[in-house]
Protein backbone atom coordinates (compact mmCIF):
# COMPACT_ATOMS: atom_id res chain seq x y z
CA UNK A 1 0.00 0.00 0.00
CA UNK A 2 3.14 2.75 0.78
CA UNK A 3 4.52 1.52 -2.43
CA UNK A 4 0.96 2.77 -4.20
CA UNK A 5 1.00 6.13 -2.26
CA UNK A 6 4.30 7.01 -2.88
CA UNK A 7 3.55 6.52 -6.74
CA UNK A 8 0.74 8.20 -6.33
CA UNK A 9 2.42 11.20 -4.30
CA UNK A 10 4.62 11.11 -8.05
CA UNK A 11 1.93 11.57 -10.05
CA UNK A 12 0.59 14.17 -8.17
CA UNK A 13 3.57 16.51 -8.16
CA UNK A 14 4.29 15.82 -11.68
CA UNK A 15 0.43 17.15 -12.70
CA UNK A 16 0.75 20.63 -12.66
CA UNK A 17 3.90 20.51 -14.85
CA UNK A 18 1.95 18.13 -17.37
CA UNK A 19 -0.77 20.77 -17.77
CA UNK A 20 1.79 23.39 -17.75
CA UNK A 21 3.63 21.73 -20.74
CA UNK A 22 0.80 19.95 -22.66
CA UNK A 23 1.21 20.85 -26.29
CA UNK A 24 4.97 23.10 -25.90
CA UNK A 25 7.46 22.00 -27.90
CA UNK A 26 10.58 20.54 -26.15
CA UNK A 27 14.05 20.10 -27.75
CA UNK A 28 16.49 17.34 -26.41
CA UNK A 29 19.67 17.33 -27.68
CA UNK A 30 20.73 13.65 -26.76
CA UNK A 31 24.34 13.01 -27.01
CA UNK A 32 27.29 11.60 -24.23
CA UNK A 33 27.20 8.65 -21.63
CA UNK A 34 23.38 8.33 -22.56
CA UNK A 35 24.08 7.37 -26.22
CA UNK A 36 26.27 3.81 -25.13
CA UNK A 37 25.03 2.65 -21.44
CA UNK A 38 21.96 0.88 -23.09
CA UNK A 39 20.37 1.25 -19.83
CA UNK A 40 20.35 4.88 -20.08
CA UNK A 41 19.51 4.99 -23.14
CA UNK A 42 16.34 2.86 -22.81
CA UNK A 43 16.01 5.53 -20.03
CA UNK A 44 15.98 8.13 -21.93
CA UNK A 45 13.40 6.70 -24.90
CA UNK A 46 10.86 6.11 -22.66
CA UNK A 47 11.48 10.29 -21.44
CA UNK A 48 10.65 10.96 -24.58
CA UNK A 49 7.66 8.62 -25.38
CA UNK A 50 6.03 9.44 -22.13
CA UNK A 51 6.31 13.49 -22.84
CA UNK A 52 4.62 12.60 -26.43
CA UNK A 53 2.11 10.79 -24.64
CA UNK A 54 1.15 13.29 -21.92
CA UNK A 55 0.31 16.19 -24.80
CA UNK A 56 3.90 17.71 -25.18
CA UNK A 57 6.00 17.72 -28.16
CA UNK A 58 9.21 16.77 -28.36
CA UNK A 59 12.16 17.05 -30.67
CA UNK A 60 15.46 14.93 -30.71
CA UNK A 61 18.89 16.00 -32.34
CA UNK A 62 21.55 13.44 -31.60
CA UNK A 63 25.29 13.86 -31.18
CA UNK A 64 27.72 10.63 -31.40
CA UNK A 65 31.11 12.18 -30.51
CA UNK A 66 31.78 8.97 -28.83
CA UNK A 67 31.12 6.46 -31.27
CA UNK A 68 32.87 8.90 -33.59
CA UNK A 69 36.18 8.79 -31.73
CA UNK A 70 35.56 5.01 -31.74
CA UNK A 71 35.58 4.38 -35.30
CA UNK A 72 37.98 6.99 -35.96
CA UNK A 73 40.30 5.33 -33.73
CA UNK A 74 39.67 1.82 -35.97
CA UNK A 75 40.96 3.20 -38.84
CA UNK A 76 43.89 5.60 -37.74
CA UNK A 77 42.59 8.93 -37.57
CA UNK A 78 43.35 10.79 -34.54
CA UNK A 79 40.29 13.09 -32.94
CA UNK A 80 41.41 16.71 -32.89
CA UNK A 81 39.09 19.37 -31.46
CA UNK A 82 39.40 23.20 -31.41
CA UNK A 83 37.43 25.08 -29.22
CA UNK A 84 35.17 21.89 -28.32
CA UNK A 85 34.35 21.65 -31.87
CA UNK A 86 35.88 18.40 -34.00
CA UNK A 87 38.52 19.51 -37.02
CA UNK A 88 36.46 17.65 -39.41
CA UNK A 89 38.57 16.51 -42.76
CA UNK A 90 36.75 15.35 -45.56
CA UNK A 91 37.75 11.53 -44.80
CA UNK A 92 36.38 12.28 -41.36
CA UNK A 93 33.02 14.29 -42.39
CA UNK A 94 32.54 10.55 -44.60
CA UNK A 95 33.20 8.61 -41.29
CA UNK A 96 30.83 10.91 -39.23
CA UNK A 97 28.35 10.92 -41.54
CA UNK A 98 28.27 7.16 -41.69
CA UNK A 99 28.33 6.83 -37.78
CA UNK A 100 25.35 9.63 -37.29
CA UNK A 101 23.19 8.37 -40.32
CA UNK A 102 23.88 5.19 -41.04
CA UNK A 103 23.97 3.72 -37.21
CA UNK A 104 22.79 6.16 -34.44
CA UNK A 105 19.92 7.64 -35.87
CA UNK A 106 18.61 4.71 -36.92
CA UNK A 107 19.63 2.63 -33.40
CA UNK A 108 17.00 5.27 -31.67
CA UNK A 109 14.00 5.81 -34.69
CA UNK A 110 13.97 1.51 -33.81
CA UNK A 111 14.16 1.83 -30.09
CA UNK A 112 11.38 4.77 -29.72
CA UNK A 113 9.05 2.71 -32.59
CA UNK A 114 9.90 -0.64 -30.45
CA UNK A 115 8.36 0.85 -27.41
CA UNK A 116 5.27 2.63 -29.30
CA UNK A 117 6.30 5.89 -30.50
CA UNK A 118 6.27 7.18 -34.01
CA UNK A 119 10.25 8.18 -34.34
CA UNK A 120 10.88 9.67 -37.93
CA UNK A 121 14.54 9.61 -38.74
CA UNK A 122 16.21 12.72 -40.41
CA UNK A 123 19.18 14.84 -41.00
CA UNK A 124 19.53 18.37 -41.83
CA UNK A 125 19.79 17.30 -45.51
CA UNK A 126 16.37 16.20 -45.42
CA UNK A 127 13.97 19.05 -46.65
CA UNK A 128 16.58 21.42 -46.18
CA UNK A 129 16.02 21.65 -42.96
CA UNK A 130 19.65 22.93 -42.41
CA UNK A 131 21.73 24.79 -44.35
CA UNK A 132 25.18 25.74 -43.76
CA UNK A 133 28.46 27.43 -44.30
CA UNK A 134 31.80 26.60 -43.61
CA UNK A 135 31.97 27.92 -39.91
CA UNK A 136 35.12 30.56 -39.72
CA UNK A 137 37.70 30.23 -36.33
CA UNK A 138 40.46 32.65 -34.99
CA UNK A 139 42.81 31.16 -32.67
CA UNK A 140 45.71 33.46 -30.80
CA UNK A 141 49.21 32.25 -31.67
CA UNK A 142 52.36 32.21 -29.68
CA UNK A 143 52.56 36.30 -30.12
CA UNK A 144 49.01 36.60 -29.04
CA UNK A 145 47.77 37.83 -32.46
CA UNK A 146 44.74 36.40 -33.87
CA UNK A 147 45.46 33.34 -36.81
CA UNK A 148 42.30 31.96 -39.00
CA UNK A 149 42.01 27.90 -38.12
CA UNK A 150 40.77 25.57 -40.94
CA UNK A 151 38.22 22.96 -39.32
CA UNK A 152 37.45 21.82 -42.25
CA UNK A 153 33.55 20.39 -43.16
CA UNK A 154 32.82 22.09 -39.37
CA UNK A 155 29.38 23.81 -40.45
CA UNK A 156 27.51 27.34 -39.04
CA UNK A 157 23.94 27.33 -39.35
CA UNK A 158 22.97 29.84 -42.18
CA UNK A 159 19.15 28.90 -41.42
CA UNK A 160 16.42 26.61 -40.38
CA UNK A 161 13.48 25.37 -42.50
CA UNK A 162 11.09 23.80 -40.05
CA UNK A 163 8.13 22.80 -42.22
CA UNK A 164 8.88 19.13 -41.94
CA UNK A 165 9.41 19.23 -38.43
CA UNK A 166 5.91 20.98 -38.19
CA UNK A 167 4.51 18.45 -40.27
CA UNK A 168 5.59 15.65 -38.49
CA UNK A 169 4.48 16.91 -34.94
CA UNK A 170 1.20 17.63 -36.55
CA UNK A 171 0.66 14.20 -37.28
CA UNK A 172 1.95 13.11 -34.21
CA UNK A 173 5.65 11.67 -35.19
CA UNK A 174 8.79 12.27 -33.19
CA UNK A 175 11.45 13.83 -35.08
CA UNK A 176 14.83 12.54 -34.53
CA UNK A 177 18.42 14.25 -36.30
CA UNK A 178 21.43 14.10 -36.79
CA UNK A 179 23.69 16.80 -36.82
CA UNK A 180 24.34 17.00 -40.36
CA UNK A 181 23.72 19.79 -43.03
CA UNK A 182 23.38 21.18 -46.53
CA UNK A 183 25.46 23.97 -48.05
CA UNK A 184 24.60 26.29 -50.58
CA UNK A 185 26.34 23.99 -53.55
CA UNK A 186 25.33 20.77 -51.93
CA UNK A 187 28.38 20.53 -49.80
CA UNK A 188 28.12 18.37 -46.57
CA UNK A 189 28.70 20.22 -43.11
CA UNK A 190 29.47 18.91 -39.45
CA UNK A 191 27.64 20.55 -37.22
CA UNK A 192 28.09 20.68 -33.54
CA UNK A 193 24.87 18.83 -32.41
CA UNK A 194 24.24 21.42 -29.11
CA UNK A 195 24.17 24.15 -32.00
CA UNK A 196 21.67 22.36 -34.05
CA UNK A 197 18.83 21.71 -31.39
CA UNK A 198 19.70 25.68 -30.24
CA UNK A 199 19.07 26.58 -33.70
CA UNK A 200 16.10 24.46 -33.93
CA UNK A 201 14.10 25.17 -30.66
CA UNK A 202 14.95 29.41 -31.45
CA UNK A 203 12.84 28.49 -35.23
CA UNK A 204 10.17 26.78 -33.36
CA UNK A 205 10.17 29.22 -30.34
CA UNK A 206 10.28 26.30 -28.07
CA UNK A 207 9.30 25.96 -24.53
CA UNK A 208 12.47 24.21 -23.23
CA UNK A 209 15.72 22.95 -24.60
CA UNK A 210 17.22 20.29 -22.85
CA UNK A 211 20.73 19.39 -23.42
CA UNK A 212 22.47 15.88 -22.12
CA UNK A 213 25.42 15.80 -21.36
CA UNK A 214 28.31 13.76 -18.97
CA UNK A 215 28.31 16.14 -16.23
CA UNK A 216 25.93 17.04 -13.84
CA UNK A 217 25.13 20.86 -15.11
CA UNK A 218 28.13 24.14 -14.40
CA UNK A 219 30.23 23.61 -11.56
CA UNK A 220 32.10 26.36 -9.71
CA UNK A 221 34.69 24.27 -9.38
CA UNK A 222 35.04 21.40 -11.25
CA UNK A 223 36.07 18.91 -8.44
CA UNK A 224 33.90 19.57 -6.30
CA UNK A 225 29.85 18.51 -7.25
CA UNK A 226 28.42 20.62 -4.80
CA UNK A 227 29.41 23.64 -6.26
CA UNK A 228 26.35 23.35 -8.73
CA UNK A 229 24.92 26.24 -9.75
CA UNK A 230 21.40 25.70 -10.60
CA UNK A 231 20.62 28.96 -12.68
CA UNK A 232 22.16 31.31 -14.51
CA UNK A 233 21.06 34.34 -15.85
CA UNK A 234 21.98 35.55 -19.72
CA UNK A 235 23.94 38.35 -17.59
CA UNK A 236 26.28 36.59 -15.81
CA UNK A 237 27.73 34.26 -18.73
CA UNK A 238 30.33 36.80 -19.50
CA UNK A 239 31.16 36.63 -16.33
CA UNK A 240 31.67 33.14 -15.40
CA UNK A 241 33.62 32.97 -19.13
CA UNK A 242 35.90 35.56 -17.81
CA UNK A 243 36.46 33.54 -14.64
CA UNK A 244 37.25 30.58 -16.59
CA UNK A 245 34.16 28.67 -14.92
CA UNK A 246 32.55 28.18 -18.44
CA UNK A 247 35.56 26.81 -20.43
CA UNK A 248 36.60 24.16 -23.41
CA UNK A 249 33.76 21.45 -24.08
CA UNK A 250 31.07 23.88 -22.31
CA UNK A 251 31.43 26.60 -24.32
CA UNK A 252 29.36 25.41 -27.45
CA UNK A 253 26.73 24.58 -25.24
CA UNK A 254 26.79 28.24 -23.15
CA UNK A 255 26.73 29.76 -26.57
CA UNK A 256 24.07 27.52 -27.89
CA UNK A 257 21.69 28.19 -24.46
CA UNK A 258 22.75 31.70 -25.13
CA UNK A 259 21.54 31.99 -28.60
CA UNK A 260 18.89 30.07 -27.84
CA UNK A 261 17.37 32.62 -25.12
CA UNK A 262 17.98 35.74 -27.44
CA UNK A 263 16.03 33.87 -30.19
CA UNK A 264 12.77 33.71 -27.90
CA UNK A 265 13.08 29.87 -26.30
CA UNK A 266 11.42 29.50 -22.74
CA UNK A 267 15.22 28.48 -20.84
CA UNK A 268 17.43 26.28 -21.97
CA UNK A 269 19.14 23.36 -19.64
CA UNK A 270 21.72 21.28 -19.10
CA UNK A 271 21.53 17.70 -17.69
CA UNK A 272 23.14 14.98 -16.32
CA UNK A 273 22.43 12.54 -18.96
CA UNK A 274 24.40 9.73 -16.75
CA UNK A 275 21.45 10.05 -14.60
CA UNK A 276 18.73 7.42 -15.15
CA UNK A 277 15.24 9.72 -15.96
CA UNK A 278 17.32 13.21 -15.78
CA UNK A 279 14.37 14.40 -18.67
CA UNK A 280 11.64 13.61 -16.44
CA UNK A 281 13.37 14.73 -13.31
CA UNK A 282 13.75 18.25 -14.70
CA UNK A 283 10.65 18.74 -15.95
CA UNK A 284 7.84 17.01 -13.43
CA UNK A 285 9.67 17.47 -9.73
CA UNK A 286 9.43 20.32 -7.92
CA UNK A 287 13.51 19.60 -7.11
CA UNK A 288 14.80 19.82 -10.90
CA UNK A 289 18.09 18.58 -11.60
CA UNK A 290 21.54 20.15 -13.53
CA UNK A 291 21.42 24.10 -14.40
CA UNK A 292 19.31 26.28 -16.07
CA UNK A 293 19.97 29.27 -18.29
CA UNK A 294 16.88 31.49 -17.79
CA UNK A 295 16.93 35.31 -19.26
CA UNK A 296 17.14 37.72 -16.46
Amino acid sequence: MEQGLGKARVLVEALPYIQQFAGKTVVIKYGGHAMIDPVLKESVIMDVLLLHSVGIRPIVVHGGGPEINSMLKKVGIESQFVQGLRVTDEQTMEIAQMVLLGKLNTEMVSLLNRFGGKGVGLSGKDAQLLIAAKKPMQMPNSLGELEDVDLGCVGEIQRVTPDILNTLLAHGYIPVISPVASGENGETYNVNADTVAGKIAEELKADKLLLLTDVSGILRDVTDPASLISTISRAEVATLVEQGILKGGMLPKVECAVSALEGGVGSVHILDGRLSHAILLELFTDCGIGTMFKDN
